[in-house]
């Protein structure tokens, strides 16, 4: 054979042996091709080899930063300066003392409590090289995708932490953190670096360290601690601010108990406790926190308010504690001064605090109450209580009762907002007619609801106005209003106007027309202060300025954008100096020829606490009183406080706030409420009878559920007391007229409140 045929007979094999498609100058060989190209750039062996690579290099990185990166100087907190705090003309209210830090060799702390730490906070710190890894990788994970803190340190890293570097929750903190603790754990034995941890740890209450903690929480010294005791400052350790036992909500005294328990579980699994006395461990309750020197009367509140404050806007209370900051707050001396003196002389001075047997109520009663510029949103007096170690928590600031009939007013502000209608097809204005039968069924709802009025007493015959059943906070009223309005677009306005949506709160249920939810003083202020303010939001703000020399503190916005429209929010003003004005109006107490006022009384089932929000043009003040056990600090009724009746937010609140403000506003130009916007709606006749009517069967003042369907519509005017017959709803007299009908005078405020 010869050449030429020799190398046609090679191409020939050639071309049976290539796959179809991939012999040259074949059809589709380009897009072939291509994928050919690809597959050869991404090989297993380059995707394995690139891989390990990668590992390789940050390993060496890992290596080049652990001899780049040195220990550096440790933190010298106990140089910091003390926190000062100044009133907003400048002059010095309080200043709070440095760090409290007592350090302790190992030695000093019992072994067990040593052990209830490493139990919970670093299961393998005995044997670990200072980092954990994995819990390392997840905490750089959440700090680069934003989830919240980095986790997963070791005791050491902690240590390290809390001893080198700053609090900041970084991705360049933490490797140096990684770094500096691979050497302190080369460097350092465990013990010592346990008790670098120990003494280093923040514990709240100004504890810095644990001899600290055990003199704060349990009035010992750290070598005195038991094994219960020194698990609930391990448990403590992890969020100081939240699991403080004394100001815990229940919610987290859940979570407390529940880290408080693995402690001794994880114990028994590292071998340092045994499963029989496990068992027989108590939860060691704390002692109540005591107030730091300087923090008398008022003072202490103020602090805490402006703490809290800050802590809300991202700044721990650590890095509070830690000092070196000056605050300016808002509160005015001379209002301040003003509102004690209105909460001593109208409440204090009429209560026998030491009659711990034969007045039990007056030992109960507490008082709270906030005062904002709501052209500014300015904190300028707050009243927390009698004083800090009488009552640690500050009243205007709890948010554990309800605000009561303070809460009508946002119902009627979602249904002008809303342009709600009643159920037959009128427009919901302060002119629109209600039935104020007590007791009445709603109609409309699927959750049955028919809750008597003060007194179980009708209003009506029985049509009458939103502006009367305003005035005169007729629960039947507003409980049908919601229901017209949906609880669900109450809420949002709720929230719109500055309330928290906290746990407890559903959005169907119209029981919520009468204030169900929980509140505090400061969220009420800043609610009637957003109406005050023609519907511009107003978030009550307490600090003026923060000043630290290593950090910049924004101070916070307390004017928003508009909550609500202009004309709704003229429109509740408007109706609500119709409480005040009107001579049978709840809040008629607080009428002065001295200014223009506006407020709502609230009290709330079982009267366990009165409010009386209100405002003028140029201040808004909402003050509280609370029936707390002192023992238990369970709600208990304000009935029979100083010897009276049934106190709501027309009793005490009322006498207080009228007070405050006439002081407050003395040498000032008392203004106007310019309402220009104020929309009443088309005059309707109300029906009245000549004065409220107690129902035919009597019943106890608290709310009744309904235990009937909702009523039909239906003609008949008649209605009735019973729970198990369906009340007609309300049925509008034609013939409209400009004549307004004011009811007579209800029964004595302080003795018999309303809703």
């Amino acid at each position: 054979m010869g050449r030429a045929e020799v190398r046609k007979a090679q191409q020939q094999r050639g071309a049976r042996r290539a796959p179809s498609g991939r012999a040259q100058g074949t059809e589709g060989s380009g897009s072939t091709g291509r994928r050919t190209g690809i597959r050869r750039f991404f090989t297993w062996k380059k995707i394995l080899g690139t891989f390990f690579g990668l590992i390789l290099l940050g390993m060496a990185a890992l290596v080049g930063l652990y001899f780049y990166v040195e220990e550096p100087d440790p933190n010298n907190q106990a140089l910091q300066q003390s926190n000062v705090y100044k009133y907003a003309d400048g002059t010095i209210m309080a200043s709070k003392g440095k760090v409290n830090r007592e350090i302790l060799p190992i030695d000093k702390i019992p072994m067990d409590v040593q052990e209830a730490f490493i139990g919970i906070e670093n299961k393998s710190f005995r044997s670990d090289q200072g980092v954990d890894f994995k819990g390392l990788a997840r905490g750089l994970w959440n700090t680069a995708t934003g989830r919240g803190k980095a986790g997963g340190s070791t005791i050491t890293q902690q240590y390290v932490k809390n001893y080198y570097l700053t609090q900041d929750q970084t991705a360049s903190r933490k490797l140096k953190e990684l770094v500096i603790s691979l050497k302190v754990d080369q460097r350092m034995k465990k013990p010592e670096i346990l008790a670098g941890y120990l003494n280093t740890s923040y514990f709240g209450r100004g504890a810095y360290g644990i001899q600290a903690a055990a003199q704060a929480y349990y009035g010992v010294d750290a070598s005195q601690l038991s094994l219960e005791q020194g698990a609930y400052l391990a448990t403590l350790v992890q969020a100081p601010s939240q699991y403080d036992w004394s100001t815990a909500s229940e919610e987290t005294k859940k979570r407390i108990m529940i880290r408080y328990n693995a402690t001794f579980v994880n114990m028994v699994e590292n071998g340092k406790l045994d499963e029989a006395k496990r068992q027989t461990l108590k939860f060691a309750e704390p002692l109540p926190p005591q107030p730091p020197a300087g923090m008398d009367g008022q003072k202490g509140y103020l602090v805490q308010a402006a703490e809290a404050e800050l802590n809300a806007q991202g700044v721990e209370r650590k890095l509070i504690d830690a000092g070196g900051w000056t605050f300016t707050l808002n509160i005015d001396p001379k209002k301040q001064e003003a509102l004690e003196k209105a909460v001593q002389e109208e409440l204090e001075s009429k209560l026998d605090r030491k009659d711990t047997k034969g007045k039990p109520q007056d030992q109960s009663v507490q008082a709270g109450a906030t005062s904002v510029d709501p052209k500014t949103g300015a904190i300028v007096a707050m009243y927390g209580g009698t004083s800090l170690k009488d009552h640690w928590s500050s009243n205007a600031l709890r948010k554990d009762y309800q605000p009561g009939s303070t809460f009508k007013p946002i119902v009627l502000a979602s249904a002008l907002e809303n342009g709600a209608k009643t159920q037959d097809g009128k427009p919901i204005t302060p002119n629109a007619l209600y039935d104020g039968t007590s007791k009445r069924p709603v109609v409309g709802s699927d959750i049955p609801f028919a809750p008597q009025n003060q007194e179980d007493r009708n209003f009506g015959t029985p049509m009458m106005t939103v502006q009367e059943a305003t005035n005169f906070s007729v629960n039947s009223v507003y409980a049908q209003m919601i229901v017209d309005v949906e609880p669900r677009n109450v809420k949002k306005t709720a929230l719109a106007l500055g309330m928290k949506d906290r746990e407890g709160w559903p959005e169907d249920k119209p029981a919520m027309s009468l204030g169900t939810m929980s509140a505090n003083t400061v969220e009420m202020a800043g609610v009637y202060a957003t109406f005050d303010n023609h519907g511009k939001k107003v978030t009550p703000t307490i600090i003026k300025k923060a000043e630290h020399k290593d950090r910049e503190v924004v101070p916070a916005q307390p004017i928003g954008s508009q909550a609500i429209s202009r004309q709704t929010a003229d429109t509740v003003t408007k109706v609500l100096t119709g409480v005040v004005n009107d001579e049978g109006g709840s809040g008629n107490k607080v009428r002065s020829s001295a200014y223009e006022a506006a407020g709502k009384t609230g009290t709330t089932e079982n009267n366990v606490s009165g409010w009386f929000s209100g405002f003028t043009p140029e201040l808004v003040t909402v003050v509280a009183i609370f029936g707390e056990e002192p023992v238990t600090a369970k709600q208990v009724t304000l009935t029979g406080t100083a010897g009276l009746g049934r106190l709501g937010g027309s009793s005490f609140p009322a006498s207080i706030w009228k007070a405050y403000t006439l002081a407050a506003l003395k040498g000032g130009t008392a203004g106007k409420f310019q309402l220009s916007e104020a929309e009443m709606g088309a005059v309707q006749t109300p029906s009245r009878s000549a004065s409220p009517t107690p129902s035919p069967s009597p019943s106890s003042s608290a709310p009744a559920a309904s235990s009937s369907p909702p009523a039909s519509p239906t003609p008949s005017p008649t209605p009735t007391a019973t729970k198990t017959t369906p009340t007609p709803t309300p049925t509008p007299t034609p013939t409209p007229t400009a004549t307004k009908t004011n009811g007579p005078k209800p029964p004595d405020p302080p003795l018999l409140p309303e809703h």
